[in-house]
């Protein structure tokens, strides 16, 4: 009966263990918490600068997408629109339009009338009073061409406008998707420029951690090297503050997302009255469910990160003498 007693008393069993590695972790998380509050000011400072700092990056990511959102309605226009004299009729132009589908460089072809592209400027608006001096229509036939996506890159789409104009109803031609590549280019650059800003950023995001780390590390010296004498370990010593970095960046993360977030819905009214004037609609999208995780992670990361760096060199100058 004693031995089974024994027994009881030598600790908690190995199933316990898990159960109570998590509480103790949980308690940490929720004092490390608690600790922060009883600072509100300083805390909320620490979180609005990396709130600030993140919500760069993700704000020039957001504009970027609905850029690239814009512009994927208008890769749907014809990548050559072939003019052609205004001696060809519609029959002219609807049997060349059939002999151009058989091309190998061609796609498809889209024949729009002298009737049509008149409906088009009426529907544009603002050329009214020109439109009644008119008599006769002078628009030419035009035949918007879609090439093949191996005719699609720049210098091939040259050679088969080329090809186009040598044709004996064609007057000119014009590339349609030219600026619109150009204008993918400079999408890619402010990309490239955003993760560039970011990386900048996290940097700064781990300083600004680290030195909120270092700080409460002085302020605490004295309860660090009272652990130490009775015997606390270094990852128990270390576990407190390693959750200090991952609130601050928890809370930093989420302050990035309500800015962009605000940011776009505040943006939004102004985006659909410009849109309106072209006869279209737009909707802006935020931060996804994938961007946002991202960004939450990053900012959790990065305040561990920092956090651990400023923790492992300046606990050693705090170890009792």
């Amino acid at each position: 009966m004693a031995t089974q007693r024994t027994r009881r008393r030598r600790g908690p069993r190995l199933l316990d263990l898990p159960g109570i590695w998590l509480s103790q972790h949980w308690q940490t998380a929720l004092e490390t918490l608690g600790r922060l509050r009883e600072t509100p000011l300083p805390s909320a400072m620490t979180v609005a600068v990396i709130g600030i700092s993140l919500a760069l990056p993700a704000a020039l990511y957001v504009m970027t997408e609905n850029l690239r959102t814009m512009a994927g309605g208008w890769d749907q226009t014809a990548a050559i629109s072939l003019f052609l004299r205004f001696e060809a009729d519609d029959t002219h132009a609807e049997r060349l339009s059939q002999d151009l589908t058989t091309w190998p460089e061609v796609a498809r072809v889209h024949l729009i009338t002298r009737e049509q592209a008149l409906e088009e400027f009426r529907a544009l608006g603002g050329f009214e009073e020109a439109l009644e001096q008119i008599t006769n229509n002078p628009l030419p036939i035009v035949l918007a061409i879609y090439p093949t996506p191996t005719y699609a890159a720049p210098d091939r789409l040259e050679l088969l406008q080329n090809k186009l104009l040598k044709l004996p109803e064609a007057d000119f031609a014009r590339m349609d998707t030219l600026w619109l590549q150009r204008f993918q280019a400079i999408l890619d650059l402010v990309q490239s420029g955003s993760l560039l800003l970011g990386g900048l950023l996290g940097v700064g995001v781990l300083l600004i951690v680290g030195n909120t780390i270092r700080l409460e590390i002085l302020n605490r010296r004295i309860e660090i090297e009272i652990s130490e004498l009775v015997g606390a370990t270094a990852a128990f010593i270390r576990r407190p503050f390693l959750y200090a970095g991952a609130w601050y960046g928890l809370l930093g993360g989420t302050t990035a997302w309500l800015l962009v977030t605000l940011s776009v819905l505040l943006l939004q009214q102004p985006v659909s009255r410009l849109a309106s004037l072209y006869r279209s609609e737009f909707q802006l999208s935020g931060l996804g469910f994938a961007a946002t995780g991202i960004t939450l992670g990053a900012s959790i990361l990065l305040g561990l990160v920092g956090s651990w760096i400023a923790v492992n060199r300046h606990l050693r100058g705090a170890e009792p003498q």
